[in-house]
């Protein structure tokens, strides 16, 4: 078990819940974010992680077409903006807990 890989894919989880909370995002536009905070993320890697986000009710999407192409929009739903919340404070608690 790679314990540091699965602490830093929770830490993607909710980087895109994060980025979603605060705007629509697309896969193409969070592959770049990510990988400016130095998360290199494969479409093979976001987009399931975004459609088990969405599964879980955390994300909700859209679809619109542009420049003739589908181009699929996230969003933070309720429930996952209250996980989030619920999250950055266990991860405030741990902080102060390692200091």
């Amino acid at each position: 078990m790679d314990v540091v890989r699965e602490f830093r894919n929770g830490a993607l989880r909710l980087r895109v819940l994060r980025h979603a909370a605060e705007a629509e995002v697309h896969g193409s536009w969070l592959t770049e974010e990510l990988a400016a905070r130095g998360h290199r993320v494969s479409p093979g890697t976001l987009y399931p992680l975004l459609h088990r986000l969405q599964e879980a009710g955390l994300l909700k999407s859209r679809t619109e077409v542009v420049d003739g192409r589908r181009v699929r929009r996230y969003r933070t739903t309720k429930r996952g903006k209250r996980v989030l919340a619920d999250c950055k404070q266990v991860l405030a608690d741990l902080a102060d807990e390692l200091e």
